[in-house]
C-alpha cells in the first residue's frame, strides 16, 4: 500500500471504478463534495481510462442514458439520497452501482431499501469509507473548521455527540484507507479544569467501536501486511496552546502566518509573473504537491531557504548555457528574479521560481518591518521557560510591555504576546492585564479574546491570595543543544507534539496522560517498543525469530489526530520525526490553523452561537428542483458507448463528455488491498445495526 495518503486514496477510488461493471461502458456520476473528494487525488483522464464514457454530477442536469451502466460515488446525504432516488424512478442509467463516501445514516438507508426502484435497478451498492482529504502526502484535513467551535463552544454542547460520530467515522475512513488497525491512545490532561478536558477520551472510545465494528463487518481487514501495527494518538488543541501563538520561521508556516494566502479547496498565492517586462501579468498561483520547489523546500528554516533557492537557480542556470551571458554580477534575489524574465521557454520553471522567489523576499521584508527578530527572542523565552542560554528568563515584563508600546509590532502581534506572557505566567492579575491591554492599544474585544482561552483549559487570572501551584509544562524542558550543534535563538521552540512522537516511537510516553482505550491489551503491547519497534499482529513471522530491523523493513505507521485544528509548525514536525526514526506519520486534523484564524476562533467562542452560522444551524440543503421535473420525450437517447475512432477522446476540466484517451484499456495501478466485493441489496428490510452507546456530555 502506498505510503502517500493522496496516492492511497487515489488508488481506492481508481480500483472501484476499474472492479464495477467491468467490461461495460459506464457513467461515474459525482455529487458536490464527493467531486471535491475526486479532483483532490485523481485525475479525470485516469477516470475515463476505465470504461467511463462520462462524468457527470447528480445535482446538475443530465441527459438519460438507458443504455449504460452508471456509478455513483455519493455523499450519504439526505437530498443526494433524493437525487439518487429520482434517478431510479425515472431509470436514468440502465443498472446502477451505489458507492457511498460513509456510512449512511439508517434512516436514509431504510428509505433506499424500501424503494421498489432502488430493488429493481440498484444491481449493487457499497460504502468506500474515503470522506476526507489528503492535503499533502502526510497531511489530511476534513475541510471543517467549524468543529472548533462545535467541539469547544459553551452554546454547542447539544452538537458535540453528533460531531463525535461524525468525526470517529472520519478517523476510521484514514485508518481503513491506510490498512490500518491501529493500537489507540488519547490525550487526558492532569487535573483539567476545562469542559473540553474529556473530548479525547470521548472520541477515541467512539473511535474504537467504528474500527472494531468495521473489522467485524468485513473479514479482509486489516489486510495482511509484514508492517508493525499502527498506532492512532488521539489528541485535541488544549494539548499545546503555545504552536498556534509562536511566530515560527519556517517557509510554509511562515508564508501562512505573514502572506495573504487564498484557502479553497486548493491553495494559492497571488503574484506578479514576468514582472518588468512586456508579458508582466497578476496571477493566482497554486501551492501544492505538484509544486517541486514548494513540496521540496516548505519546511526549511528561512535563512536556508533563501540560500538553497540561489544554489538551485545557479544549478538550473548552469544547466542551460544558453544563458551564460547572464553569469556576470551578482546573484542577489533581485538579479535572479530579472534573469528568470529572460528564461520565455521554460515557462511553468519560470513562474514557479518567480513565485517563491516573490514569496521568499515578501516574508524577509515583512520579517524586518514588524520587528520580528526582537518579537521572536521574547516570545521563544516565554514559550519555552528558558533564555538564548538555557535559564530562566529575567525581566520578560519590561521586554514585553516595551513591545507593546513600539508602533512597528502589529496589532495581532501585540495581541499574541500577550497571550503568551499569560500561558508562561500560568495567569496574571486583572489589573494587570487591564494596563497590557492598554499598553498595547487594544480593542476591549481582544480583552474576550484573552478570557476565552480559558475555555481551552488555559489559567489567564490570578487572584492576590492565590495558593494554586502554578502548572507544570506536559514534557521536560528542552535541554540545551550539544556543544558545537548549531541552534537558532529565535527557533528554540518545539511544538509538543514533537515530545509526545519521541516518547511514544521509545516507549516511554505516559500512560496516565496518553491512556490506552484498551489498556489491558494495547499497554503489553507497547512496552516492548523500544527493543522490538512494536511488532506487527499482522505479521506471520514471530517476534522470536526477528532480526534486527534492515532499512527495507516496512515502516510503522503512526497516525496523530488533532482535534481543533492543527498548525504548519506541527506538520513539520510530523515530517521531521518521521525522517529521524524511520516511521511513516500522518497527521490527520478537522482544519489546517494559522495564528488569525486561531485568534478569531477562540473570540468566537463568546459569541452568539447564531452569529457563527455553523452548517448545523443553516436550512438543510435540498435537491435541486429540475431533479423532479419530467424528462423532455427528445432526451431519451442520451449518449451512446463510444465505439470506433474514439481512442484519442478527452474530457474537458467541467466534466463534460468530449474525449477518451487510449481505447478503453485501464493503464492505473490498481490498489494493492484485494479486488472491492460489493453487496446485493437485499429486498425488504435493511439489516440492523447494533445501537450506539454514546457518552453523555
Amino acid at each position: 500500500m502506498a505510503s502517500s495518503a493522496i496516492t492511497a486514496l487515489g488508488e481506492i477510488i481508481l480500483d472501484v471504478v476499474k472492479h464495477t461493471a467491468r467490461g461495460q461502458w459506464k457513467v461515474f456520476v459525482l455529487d458536490e463534495e464527493s467531486k471535491k473528494l475526486v479532483d483532490s487525488v485523481i485525475k479525470q483522464d485516469d477516470i475515463l481510462r476505465e470504461n467511463v464514457t462520462n462524468i457527470e454530477q447528480i445535482e446538475e442536469k443530465r441527459a438519460m442514458n438507458q443504455d449504460l451502466d452508471v456509478i455513483y460515488l455519493l455523499s450519504p446525504e439526505s437530498h443526494i439520497v433524493d437525487c439518487l432516488m429520482a434517478d431510479l424512478e425515472r431509470r436514468r442509467y440502465r443498472r446502477s452501482y451505489v458507492v457511498w463516501t460513509s456510512i449512511l445514516p439508517s434512516d436514509l438507508r431504510q428509505r433506499l431499501y424500501s424503494s421498489a426502484h432502488a430493488n429493481q435497478h440498484v444491481a449493487e451498492t457499497r460504502t468506500l469509507n474515503v470522506n476526507f482529504f489528503p492535503r499533502e502526502s502526510h497531511l489530511i484535513t476534513f475541510r471543517d473548521p467549524w468543529s472548533f467551535p462545535m467541539l469547544f463552544h459553551p452554546a454547542c454542547n447539544q452538537l458535540v455527540r453528533k460531531h463525535m460520530d461524525d468525526l470517529a467515522q472520519k478517523i476510521v475512513s484514514v485508518c481503513v484507507s491506510l490498512g490500518e488497525y491501529p493500537t489507540i491512545r488519547y490525550y487526558r490532561p492532569h487535573n483539567p479544569t476545562h469542559e473540553a478536558g474529556v473530548l479525547c477520551s470521548h472520541l477515541a472510545r467512539f473511535v474504537q467501536e467504528e474500527l472494531d465494528r468495521h473489522a467485524q463487518q468485513h473479514e479482509d481487514f486489516p489486510p495482511p501486511s509484514p508492517r508493525p501495527r499502527g498506532v492512532l494518538i488521539i489528541t485535541d488543541r488544549t494539548m499545546d496552546l503555545f504552536a498556534p501563538l509562536v511566530h515560527e520561521f519556517t517557509y510554509q508556516a511562515m508564508v501562512h502566518d505573514l502572506l495573504p494566502i487564498k484557502e479553497a479547496d486548493k491553495t494559492f498565492y497571488k503574484t506578479v509573473i514576468n514582472e518588468g517586462t512586456a508579458n508582466e501579468e497578476v496571477k493566482d498561483m497554486e501551492l501544492g504537491e505538484k509544486d517541486k520547489i514548494w513540496v521540496e523546500n516548505r519546511h526549511l528554516h528561512m535563512k536556508d531557504l533563501l540560500e538553497k533557492l540561489v544554489a538551485d537557480f545557479n544549478k538550473f542556470r548552469a544547466d542551460h548555457p544558453q544563458f551564460a551571458e547572464s553569469s556576470q554580477g551578482s546573484t542577489s534575489i533581485n538579479t535572479i528574479k530579472d534573469m528568470i524574465a529572460g528564461l520565455p521557454q521554460f515557462q511553468e520553471g519560470k513562474e514557479l521560481y518567480s513565485l517563491h522567489l516573490n514569496m521568499a523576499q515578501e516574508c524577509m521584508n515583512l520579517f524586518q518591518k514588524c520587528e520580528l527578530p526582537e518579537i521572536a527572542t521574547v516570545e521563544q523565552s516565554l514559550a519555552t521557560g528558558l533564555d538564548e542560554e538555557y535559564k530562566r528568563p529575567k525581566n520578560l515584563t519590561d521586554q514585553v510591555v516595551r513591545l507593546l508600546d513600539d508602533d512597528a509590532v502589529t496589532f495581532p502581534d501585540r495581541l499574541r504576546l500577550i497571550i503568551e506572557y499569560i500561558l508562561y505566567r500560568d495567569g496574571v492579575f486583572a489589573s494587570d492585564l487591564e494596563k497590557m491591554l492598554a499598553h498595547a492599544r487594544l480593542p476591549a474585544q481582544d480583552g474576550e479574546i484573552v478570557q476565552n482561552m480559558a475555555i481551552l483549559g488555559a489559567s489567564t487570572s490570578r487572584q492576590l491570595k492565590d495558593t494554586k501551584p502554578l502548572s507544570q509544562p506536559l514534557f521536560a524542558r528542552k535541554q540545551p543543544p550539544n556543544p558545537g550543534t548549531e541552534e537558532l535563538s529565535i527557533s528554540r521552540f518545539e511544538p509538543a507534539i514533537k515530545s509526545m512522537l519521541a516518547e511514544q516511537l521509545n516507549g516511554t510516553l505516559d500512560q496516565n496522560t496518553f491512556r490506552y482505550t484498551k489498556p489491558f491489551l494495547d499497554a503489553n503491547e507497547g512496552a516492548g517498543l523500544a527493543s522490538i519497534s512494536q511488532s506487527s499482529l499482522r505479521s506471520a513471522k514471530p517476534t522470536w525469530a526477528r532480526t534486527r530491523p534492515s532499512a527495507m523493513e516496512p515502516r510503522q505507521r503512526i497516525i496523530v489526530f488533532m482535534a481543533g485544528g492543527a498548525t504548519y509548525s506541527e506538520s513539520r514536525t510530523c515530517y521531521e520525526v518521521s525522517r529521524a526514526l524511520g516511521k511513516d506519520i500522518y497527521l490527520a486534523t478537522s482544519h489546517m490553523l494559522n495564528p488569525s484564524l486561531f485568534l478569531r476562533q477562540v473570540g468566537d467562542l463568546s459569541v452568539d452561537r447564531r452569529r457563527l452560522d455553523l452548517p448545523a444551524d443553516r436550512p438543510k440543503p435540498k435537491a435541486p428542483a429540475h431533479i423532479f421535473e419530467k424528462e423532455p420525450a427528445q432526451s431519451q437517447t442520451g449518449l451512446q458507448p463510444p465505439i470506433a475512432g474514439l481512442g484519442a477522446m478527452n474530457i474537458n476540466s467541467s466534466g463534460s463528455a468530449t474525449s477518451m484517451n487510449g481505447a478503453g484499456k485501464p493503464s492505473a495501478k490498481s490498489h494493492p488491498l484485494p479486488s472491492p466485493t460489493f453487496v446485493s441489496v437485499p429486498p425488504g428490510k435493511p439489516p440492523k445495526e447494533k445501537k450506539r452507546g454514546f457518552f453523555k456530555f
